[in-house]
């Protein structure tokens, strides 16, 4: 009984230690959802999009769940796996030098493109999270538009 006792402990250890590598392999987690986001208007195929996925606490600000795809002019799809179900808020912003920032100009306004889920309106400073938001159970498509503020935007 006691040989049985320690085979079933070592097997829980072993079985508790592989669950963070099946995480980051890409193994689907149970209870988790896949985002597809599709970033619309991109003004061209310059650098990356890059995407936040934001609870209340984090939004406008850095997000612990982050991704980002080669820019295509037109749109572009990014893809964040093994999500917990909850209410988020996604943030964009096209990185066209790829220096990992919005780059802003004078009175802070951003040069590149930004964006957020439910094209949230902005309108004299950024969106309130309660335009953003959305729920997320299952696997789930969320589509919205950068926007441009300095040099247009999207030719197509």
């Amino acid at each position: 009984m006691k040989i049985t006792a320690n085979v079933l402990i070592g097997v829980a250890m072993v079985s508790l230690s592989l669950c963070p590598t099946a995480a980051r392999s890409g193994a689907r987690v149970f209870g988790s959802a896949t985002l597809q986001i599709e970033v619309a208007g991109v003004r061209n195929s310059k650098g990356v999009v890059h995407v936040d996925l934001c609870r209340e606490a984090e939004f406008l600000k850095d997000c612990p769940v982050q991704a980002s795809a080669p820019a295509l002019a037109g749109k572009t799809i990014v893809t964040i796996s093994n999500v917990q179900p909850g209410t988020y808020a996604v943030q964009a912003f096209h990185d066209e030098n790829h220096n990992g920032k919005v780059d802003r100009a004078l009175f802070g306004i951003p040069k590149e493109g930004v964006g957020f889920s439910n094209d949230a309106p902005i309108r004299l400073g950024p969106p309130k999270w309660k335009d953003a938001q959305f729920q997320l159970g299952d696997d789930k498509g969320i589509t919205f538009k950068l926007r441009y503020f300095i040099g247009g935007g999207a030719k197509n």
